[in-house]
């Protein structure tokens, strides 16, 4: 009972990074500035990087720095770029659908990289996600921009990555310090595109200095460090399957402070996106006995 009830503990707590990060579209469109995503990015995570690693006072060493860079690029540095292109140049919504491929290439990129067979119960469920988000965020009136739709599935790949190796690499630290070196590393990547390819940041207000606080700290200080520890503790596959959570975030927020409309159609999808999360929390659970050889070959 102890061990189902950790379980549950443990997925629970991962969820709420995906919850939270479906408020990134609407930070992102009311408080900050217009046509900065690689600025914005950098700014999101190279502060609160520095801050945890002066906290902390921990720094990688050996092969950890060149996988720490590697991870900050795909979780941080390529994600979030196209993150912020996908949310400037698509509803928030198109953008939550593009991404919600993401559970599958988790799969794929673990069965290619690590040799981990998907089951046939976790590509459903990734498949019934994506129709519970395209049922959930894409209108009639849905904008769509190839730029845009394009930076979303590259973002999702960069992450799907990023998850499957986060996993694979068991990182020697806690999983806040783990996420203060992704996120520095990230940021300073960051930094010299943001300076070398953007126009500077117009002067800021407070509405700019609220949500720039409010995604580094909690988008992505706290839900980083929930996230780091959950790939600790459940598959990359489950993990994954959470990020569903991000679109009914997305949807639920714009029903409540924009005023937008919500369907039937839309509840409905929310009902199988939720089911979709449950089936592949399901699906990850060890089938046996054999499971655990299977989970060493894999180097899990």
């Amino acid at each position: 009972m102890k061990k189902t009830n950790s379980a549950l503990n443990d997925t629970l707590l991962t969820a709420i990074a995906p919850a939270i990060w479906g408020s990134t579209y609407l930070v992102t469109t009311q408080l900050l500035p217009a046509g900065h995503p690689l600025m914005l990015a950098m700014l999101r995570a190279l502060p609160v990087g520095l801050l945890l690693l002066a906290l902390l006072r921990k720094l990688p060493s050996g092969i950890w720095w060149l996988r720490v860079f590697v991870l900050g690029a795909l979780n941080f540095t390529v994600f979030w770029s196209l993150l912020f292109v996908s949310a400037y140049r698509l509803p928030g919504g198109v953008a939550a659908t593009v991404g919600a491929i993401q559970p599958l290439m988790v799969l794929l990129f673990s069965w290619l990289l690590f040799r981990q067979l998907p089951r046939r119960l976790a590509l459903a469920a990734g498949a019934a996600g994506i129709a519970g988000v395209a049922l959930l965020v894409l209108t009639p009136s849905a904008r769509l921009d190839a730029i845009g739709i394009a930076a979303g599935l590259l973002g999702a790949l960069s992450m799907a990555i990023g998850t499957a190796l986060s996993k694979h690499w068991r990182a020697p630290v806690a999983p806040l310090t783990f996420t203060a070196w992704q996120l520095t590393a990230g940021g300073l990547l960051l930094l010299p595109l943001a300076l070398w390819l953007e126009p500077p940041l117009p002067a800021l207000d407070t509405k700019n200095i609220v949500g720039f606080l409010y995604l580094g700290l909690v988008g992505a200080g706290l839900t980083y460090w929930l996230w780091f520890r959950g790939l600790q503790k459940i598959q990359p596959a489950a993990a994954a399957s959470l990020g569903l959570l991000s679109p009914v975030t997305a949807t639920v927020l714009g029903w409540l402070v924009l005023d937008q409309h919500l369907s039937l159609l839309q509840i409905l999808g929310a009902a199988i996106i939720l089911a979709s999360v449950w089936l592949g929390q399901w699906s990850a659970q060890p089938a046996g006995p054999a499971a655990a050889p299977a989970k060493r070959a894999a180097g899990y």
